[in-house]
């Protein structure tokens, strides 16, 4: 007999952010398409995530296999809150970054840095793989993996 309730997959990761045109571009230049993107409001939204007065923009931003998606929210009521600064260390508890496997990292550094993405540092493990911290706009950490 199979066990119920068991764990399917990872969806989505939501990422609140306030300029949600340059966060859309920085993940599409990543390599990200845009799935959809839509307003939602109203009371039904406000009691699934505990807030009241809600109106949202939306924007699912999914990898190109169909397999892992971030989605952008852009609160316009209740106004966001931020919590400390944008550009915090990756110590810093909490969520930190997400992490993509891409084929080039030296081709997508050279793309998002176009979006005001910086380096935050880059090694290379033994023969196997290179990996990079890139903060994007809003302060947001993306970890890049290329396998050798």
């Amino acid at each position: 007999m199979v066990a119920k309730g068991k764990l399917l997959r990872m969806d989505n990761v939501l990422i609140v952010v306030e300029d949600i045109e340059a966060v859309k571009a920085f993940f599409t230049e990543l390599g990200m398409e845009l799935e959809g993107e839509a307003t939602v409001e109203g009371p039904l939204v406000g009691e699934l995530i505990g807030l009241k007065d809600v109106r949202a923009t939306i924007a699912m931003m999914r990898t190109p296999d169909g397999h892992f998606g971030i989605e952008l929210d852009k609160y316009h009521t209740p106004e966001p809150i931020r919590f400390g600064p944008v550009d915090v260390p990756v110590n810093t508890l909490g969520f930190c970054r997400v992490m993509f496997a891409v084929d080039d990292i030296d081709a997508v550094v050279a793309r998002l840095r176009a979006h005001g993405a910086e380096i935050i540092g880059e090694m290379q493990y033994e023969d196997t793989n290179r990996l990079a911290y890139i903060r994007g706009p809003e302060g947001i950490v993306v970890g890049l993996s290329e396998q050798l």
